[in-house]
């Protein structure tokens, strides 16, 4: 992926922000960015893996924010599957069909 073909980064009043690039592209893809725009627009590059989650941290948040109403998991279930089914699962995330 380059920079042209994401979207563009806004620049927060006063410079900086960071550009957080998720996803698992393949291993072969280059990431191109002008150098520049790190320097002058004070913007910091970070890589989220799996969403970089720290279990004992985020999991009480999360749990407290679904509680709250403010974090709408049940919105995101795309199938629910029985454990004998988990093949068929897996089937529907290679085909597009379902996401993780």
């Amino acid at each position: 992926m380059t920079r042209e073909s994401s979207p563009r980064p806004t620049r927060p009043p006063g410079g900086g922000g960071t550009t957080v690039t998720v996803g698992l592209p393949d291993p072969e893809r280059m990431l191109s960015i002008p150098a520049v725009s790190l320097v002058a627009e004070e913007r910091t590059l970070r890589g989220s893996y799996l969403g970089s989650c720290v279990p004992e941290r985020d999991i009480p948040r999360f749990v407290a924010l679904y509680r709250a109403g403010r974090l709408p998991v049940d919105r995101l279930v795309t199938h629910r599957l029985r454990l004998d089914e988990l093949n068929e699962g897996l089937d529907r995330l290679a085909r597009g069909e379902a996401v993780r």
